[in-house]
């Protein structure tokens, strides 16, 4: 069952799905198939597989984080309801010893009759024209009345916030099934594979992966002159280089795209929600004509990945599952477009 919160480790599917473009020998996916796919075809379907399992999975992490603000608020609300209750309660137990001492003084009169009725504005309204209560009393009264009144609204918030939580709930539960339902689809097309095919692939993964990895740390070996918040960051989600991506995780050697940008940010004192979709909130909007180095850069239509502009139409960012943190270009992601930048 996967589990956004915990950040668990999934298989690296992309292990064995590289750019195969050249590749071009074909190989029959199952008995039933009726044409033949390359291995090209292949690699193509389980990237597009791991970009939606992506989607999906960032989709759960803004899901994550809404659902933490709104226990945060039913909180707090819950904990007004209460204070409102014990107000009630001594408002209660002071009119009742109103009662009590009317009645020693002069039995149960009409006022109070009135009192303890089902209807509080009923005595309201009369209280003028009774002379069995003093104002005093009358202002006890219209204390208990607005409490109530406060804790009846109050009751109502904490409904509608109850709700609301259900249904994040719910979105989170949908987002995680399908993020591990996507990567379940590409296991099961490479599972089909020759294993000669397989292994092929791997080989190819690797290799490009320590392509990227070479590459990615002579770019961060030739960072310089920035400086401050965005330097701090940029320095930290550098030294990352190599970590492997995993859904939900902010590290310290597993990372998903904004749980390294969370972190990156957090090391220069910079508070960030773990969700890409959310940070697009934070600071401020940044044309792609003037991007710096430390911006943040995003991507997606709705918005499911974001990395850390290095300059030169670079960014450092953590991909995809079966990937790992690395250098890579910010134009574009896969299917994913570029759709704006925010600094902070």
């Amino acid at each position: 069952m996967f589990n956004i919160g915990q950040g668990i480790r999934l298989r690296s599917v992309t292990a064995v799905a590289v750019a195969l473009l050249a590749i071009a020998a074909p190989i029959f996916v199952a008995p039933s198939a009726q044409a033949a796919q390359t291995l090209a075809e292949v690699q193509a379907r389980v990237r597009q597989l791991e970009e939606e399992a992506t989607t999906a999975a960032e989709g759960a992490q803004e899901a994550k984080v809404k659902l933490a603000s709104l226990n945060r608020t039913l909180a707090g609300i819950q904990a007004k309801k209460e204070v409102q209750s014990q107000s009630v309660s001594a408002l209660s137990k002071s009119l009742s010893a109103i009662a009590i001492e009317q009645y020693k003084t002069g039995g149960l009169s009409q006022s109070l009759e009135l009192l303890f009725s089902s209807n509080p504005a009923l005595y309201l309204s009369a209280a003028g024209s009774l002379e069995a209560i003093t104002r005093k009393k009358s202002v006890e009264l219209r204390k208990f009345q607005a409490a109530k009144q406060r804790l009846t609204a109050t009751s109502l918030t904490v409904n509608d916030k109850l709700a609301l939580v259900q249904a994040a709930q719910k979105k989170l539960a949908a987002q995680s099934a399908r993020a591990t339902a996507k990567l379940a689809e590409a296991e099961s097309l490479l599972s089909k594979l020759k294993k000669e095919d397989r292994e092929r692939l791997a080989r190819l993964a690797q290799q490009e992966e320590d392509a990227d990895q070479a590459s990615s740390l002579a770019a961060a070996k030739a960072l310089s002159g920035v400086s401050g918040r965005a330097g701090k960051a940029l320095q930290y989600a550098l030294k990352q280089i190599g970590d492997k991506y995993v859904f939900g995780a902010a590290g310290m050697t597993y990372w998903d795209c904004s749980g390294l940008t969370m972190r990156a940010f957090q090391s220069a004192g910079v508070s960030l929600p773990h969700s890409s979709r959310a940070q697009f909130g934070y600071g401020k909007s940044i044309k792609r004509s003037d991007l710096k180095p430390g911006d943040l850069v995003f991507f997606g239509r709705p918005i499911s990945h974001v990395g850390i502009y290095l300059g030169g139409g670079k960014m450092v960012h953590a991909p995809r599952s079966g990937s790992r943190v690395k250098v890579a270009s910010a134009s574009s992601l896969g299917r994913k477009p570029y759709v704006g930048a925010r600094r902070l």
